[in-house]
């Protein structure tokens, strides 16, 4: 008798908005050889029309509205709790617009991933596209990076450009560099759940070996 096989990794999405990188790891998530499945997603948002795309897809969704609570860090607590309720491999951020206290992103270090829509370290925060205009830049894009105590301020583990041409708007750029947030967020929390993806005690190992800071 074979013994059984491991048993898969759990991602947990969390989101506030529309959900569109959501929809991106949905549909990667289908492909026959992924290594990992989505056990729930999560929102800070009950009208999230995120939650309405991990319905549609069966997938069990919750709700931790951060207006109910007196603080960040009851907010957190709620959220760490339901989290744990699902005990996740990985957590990731897909448009989640909450900052995380210092408490919570310990609890879960090396399991939380963020996409941000900037060449980190440049434009951490709100609005990016504008900024990257504003300087002059003729590169803009995307970056998937662990999850620290620094707001948008932890190790990059990949990171996608685009091209600024003379004719580009804020909006513009927001949906080039969004296209490649579709592309670039799936292959990341693969390479995570198939453990080539690890947080190192300062940096990002990727196979074993460091990457470049």
């Amino acid at each position: 008798m074979k013994p059984d096989p491991s048993p898969r990794p759990k991602i947990l999405i969390l989101v506030s908005g529309q959900g569109s990188n959501l929809q991106a790891l949905i549909e990667a998530s289908r492909e026959r050889d992924y290594p990992a499945d989505i056990v729930a997603v999560g929102s800070n948002q009950a009208k999230a029309p995120a939650l309405a795309k991990a319905a549609h897809a069966n997938i069990p969704t919750f709700v931790i509205e951060h207006g109910h609570y007196g603080s960040r860090e009851e907010f957190d607590g709620a959220l760490m709790q339901e989290i744990r309720r699902h005990n996740p491999d990985l957590i990731v951020l897909a448009g989640f617009m909450r900052i995380l206290t210092e408490g919570f992103v310990r609890a879960f270090r090396g399991q939380l991933v963020n996409i941000h829509p900037s060449l980190l370290p440049k434009y951490t925060g709100l609005n990016t596209h504008q900024r990257a205009l504003n300087a002059g830049d003729k590169v803009h894009g995307v970056s998937v990076h662990f999850v620290t105590e620094e707001l948008d301020g932890g190790p990059i583990i990949a990171q996608a450009q685009i091209a600024v041409i003379p004719d580009d708007s804020a909006e513009t750029l927001a949906q080039k560099v969004q296209a490649q947030e579709h592309v670039l967020y799936p292959i990341v929390v693969r390479w995570c759940c198939e453990g080539r993806v690890q947080l190192g005690p300062d940096q990002v190992l990727f196979d074993g070996q460091a990457l470049p800071r």
